[in-house]
Formats: structure tokens, C-alpha cells, sequence
């Protein structure tokens, strides 16, 4: 579910920004169409209503499944398949929170809004990423096919960082027409790269079972609500 909510934001946000403003997406502050053919994920996301609106609405679906598969990732690995301690496990679960705050922080004040907290956002983001990824691997129950596909999403997902900054640079600094086309095109990888990974946890719950109880007062009887 969190996967659909989430590639639909983004999908339908491209497909409505293009749509309705697709001149007003590309342009950046040097260039425009047609040297400049593809919007960067703020732009897009961002800049112009009702892409803005509709990638918000659903973005913000997706906020409660998020927040609870960084919480059932650390009963699951804590609790039920004890792949790693409870405080690894806490400090894994504090990193999900701040990266999914700061998610939030850079999707819902964009760059226009106000450009530095946009990017710090981004950057905390990013950041947290990291340790993310790699706890999460560290800590994944013993199954090779999920392991050896987020090995896969997560070399992909860094391995884009380094064009995609340097395509930033060439933008930037030196100015070059198509530069930031190239780099959205990267910026729009890691979305999915990033959505991808996260989604790959549905099958480690395939048997992780979470039950809620209800007990009387005496504590002697349970009737399962759940």
C-alpha cells in the first residue's frame, strides 16, 4: 500500500504538472524549453497548483503507513526475529522518525516556499538515508532475495548520488543548457529507488503477525480484538 500511495504521488504530480504547466516546470533560472525538457521533483511537485495540491494530498496518505512500518521494522527485528538488540533497534527506529520528518520537511515547504529549509530538509534527508539503509540491511531476517535485492536498490540509490551532483554542479556553477535536465532525470531515480527499498520490507512481514489483545480486569481472560 505505502509503495502504490507513494510512486502514485509522484507519478500523478508529473503527469498533472506537465500537463497544465509543462513550460513553467522545465524553466530554471537559466534556461528553458527546450534546452531544459524534463522538471526537477521540486518543480514538479512543488511549484505550481494542482500539481502541488493532488502530490500533497497523497503524500500525506502515505505519512501514517510510513511512520508505521519504521515502528513494526523494529518490533519485527527486536522482538520476532531478535536480528538485532533493542538498542541498535532504537537507534534504527530514532533515524526512521527523523528521516521521515524531514521527508516531510522538504515535500511540504518547497523551494519556493522557502528555498534554505527546503534544502536542509533535503540534506537531513539524505543524510539519514544512510544509516537507514544500512541498518536495515544489517538487520533483515535471513532471506537471500530480499537481501540481494535491496543491495541492489540501495548501490543504485548511492551510486546515482555522484552524477547526479556533479550534473548539479555543471547547472550551477558552470551554466551548462540541459545540465539540470540531466540531473532531474537522476533526482527522479532516487525516488524510486528509495520507494523501491522500503517496499521490498512486505515480504519480511509476510509472516511477522501482530496480534492485539484485550485483557479483563483480573488479567485471567483474552478475547483477541485483532
Amino acid at each position: 500500500v505505502l509503495r502504490i500511495v507513494l510512486k502514485g504521488a509522484f507519478l500523478v504530480a508529473l503527469v498533472v504538472g506537465c500537463y497544465t504547466h509543462y513550460d513553467k516546470i522545465v524553466q530554471n533560472e537559466y534556461f528553458g524549453y527546450p534546452q531544459e525538457w524534463f522538471p526537477s521533483v521540486s518543480a514538479t511537485t512543488g511549484d505550481r497548483y494542482p500539481a502541488r495540491a493532488s502530490f500533497q494530498i497523497l503524500i500525506a496518505l502515505a505519512a501514517g503507513p510510513r511512520f508505521t512500518l519504521v515502528y513494526l521494522w523494529y518490533i519485527c527485528t527486536t522482538v520476532s526475529t531478535h536480528t538485532c538488540s533493542k538498542r541498535l533497534g532504537k537507534m534504527l527506529l530514532s533515524v526512521g522518525i527523523i528521516r521521515t520528518i524531514a521527508c516531510g520537511g522538504w515535500v511540504f515547504i518547497t523551494s519556493t516556499d522557502d528555498h534554505s529549509i527546503h534544502d536542509i530538509a533535503m540534506v537531513i534527508y539524505l543524510l539519514c538515508t544512510l544509516p537507514w539503509q544500512i541498518g536495515v540491511l544489517c538487520t533483515s531476517p535471513n532471506n537471500a532475495v530480499t537481501l540481494k535485492k535491496r543491495k541492489i536498490l540501495s548501490t543504485l540509490f548511492f551510486g546515482t548520488l555522484p552524477p547526479m551532483i556533479y550534473y548539479f554542479l555543471r547547472h550551477k556553477v558552470h551554466r551548462i543548457p540541459g545540465a539540470y535536465t540531466i540531473y532531474a532525470l537522476f533526482e527522479w531515480s532516487l525516488i524510486f529507488y528509495d520507494v523501491a527499498f522500503d517496499a521490498i520490507t512486505a515480504f519480511d512481514f509476510e509472516r511477522f503477525e501482530l496480534k492485539i489483545t484485550h485483557r479483563d480486569k483480573i488479567g485471567v481472560e483474552e478475547k483477541d480484538i485483532a
